[in-house]
């Protein structure tokens, strides 16, 4: 595979020989699609901007999120777009209002392709009809993915409908499918997100009551689901998912940061603390949006009797490279903890159980440890439901402030 990186890169570079710069990407809003599974479309939105005097920045939109890049090399008429957190990145070549390659994941092995039109302002989708909606999908959503299989699971769709725009999302016991977008017509809903770590699309037949579709990850995965409405369903509580296995009366690690030292819950920075261990990957946007609620709260709270540290599962193929997937998420983000690397080559959650033999599951990227001044455990919180999921988020973020103060008052 890395043998297609090199050639899509070299066909890159050669194409951009062949002239020097006369112009680059127009200001303005583009069109990007990705040629997902099924010949289905994945669309979405991004503004092309000047960002100083020789750089450049998009702004990526989803529904109410706002995702900015500004790793970007225009060479000749070749294009990188990097993500600023997250591996993945967009090669390609361009002209004033085009551009075209692909998106690619190399520790995955992962290859989408990718192309942008300027001067379309809102998200097409294929086999639009323009027919007019039979339905409004507004409302709460049982929903049952990759039913009767082993890789089953339920979520809580979330949508909100005004005209044929639909917004919203899915939240699963492990966290949510991030800002979702798109449209209702006739009796099809699609919506789309794209955030530089996951390419995601939905497509569903809708009626009054129920709501059958598939689910798309890139172009490498596909999952059917059903949903019914019911304003009245919740998904089992995420306090409960996790917890030390009999046997076990302790949290504890032993994991190198950068520099090669090993870090521990027994180290002196812990003692007398309440500790947050963040089980996390730097390839996720559930513990991106999980990393930034922790560094907000570090920044308007006295954390003084407080310890945050985070334990990387990485599926990046070297230590340095997952070093550098770190480095970079504690930059950007301006983390201020520890983040030490737990695991690399595989994000495998059967894997990393094998490294905190402790739980009786890693279920989820994030889940949260917290433990108290004594060392005890106090509660393990599976997943993050994030910005996304609206009041969901609003209510974690009050217990999560009263929570903490309890355990720092005790």
């Amino acid at each position: 595979m890395r043998k297609i990186y090199f050639l899509l890169t070299l066909t890159f570079l050669t194409l951009s020989c062949t002239e020097e710069i006369k112009t680059t990407p127009q200001d303005g809003i583009w069109l990007a699609q990705l040629e997902v599974m099924d010949k289905e479309i994945l669309p979405f939105n991004f503004r092309w901007s000047k960002s100083g005097a020789e750089g450049y920045a998009m702004e990526v939109f989803n529904a109410e999120e706002v995702i900015p890049i500004t790793d970007i090399t225009l060479t000749k008429d070749s294009i990188f777009i990097r993500m600023d957190v997250f591996e993945g990145y967009i090669a390609g070549v361009y002209n004033a209002n085009e551009i075209t390659g692909s998106f690619i994941k190399e520790s995955l092995d992962r290859v989408v392709p990718f192309n942008a039109i300027y001067n379309q302002n809102e998200r097409q989708f294929s086999g639009e009809t323009g027919i007019p909606n039979s339905t409004n999908v507004s409302g709460i959503w049982e929903t049952e993915f990759n039913n009767d299989t082993e890789d089953y699971y339920i979520a809580k769709g979330i949508f909100e409908q005004q005209g044929s725009k639909v917004t919203g999302t899915f939240r699963t016991t492990t966290g949510d499918y991030r800002f979702l977008e798109g449209k209702m017509s006739g009796d099809s809903m699609k919506l789309s997100a794209f955030d530089g770590a996951h390419a995601f699309l939905f497509t569903a037949k809708v009626t009054d009551s129920t709501i059958d579709g598939a689910f798309y990850s890139g172009n490498h995965s596909k999952e059917l689901f059903t949903g019914i409405r019911n304003a009245d369903f919740e998904l089992p509580d995420a306090d409960s998912l996790t917890y030390l296995k009999e046997g076990y009366d302790a949290f504890d690690f032993s994991f190198p940061d950068a520099a090669g030292n090993m870090i521990s819950l027994s180290d002196e920075r812990f003692k007398d603390k309440v500790v947050v261990v963040q089980v996390l990957g730097t390839w996720c946007p559930n513990c991106l949006d999980e990393t930034k609620f922790f560094v907000d709260y570090i920044a308007n709270n006295d954390t003084s009797a407080i310890a945050f540290i985070g334990l990387a599962f990485e599926y990046a193929r070297t230590e340095e490279d997952a070093f550098k997937g770190i480095a970079r998420l504690k930059n950007r983000i301006g983390v201020s903890y520890p983040i030490v690397l737990a695991q690399y080559g595989t994000s495998d959650k059967k894997i990393a159980n094998e490294k905190l033999p402790m739980l009786n599951h890693v279920l989820s990227y994030p889940t949260s440890i917290y433990i108290d001044k004594q060392g005890e455990v106090r509660k393990i919180h599976t997943g993050f439901n994030g910005p996304a999921t609206g009041e969901k988020y609003l209510s974690f973020k009050k217990e999560f402030h009263t929570f903490l103060t309890e355990l720092v008052q005790e």
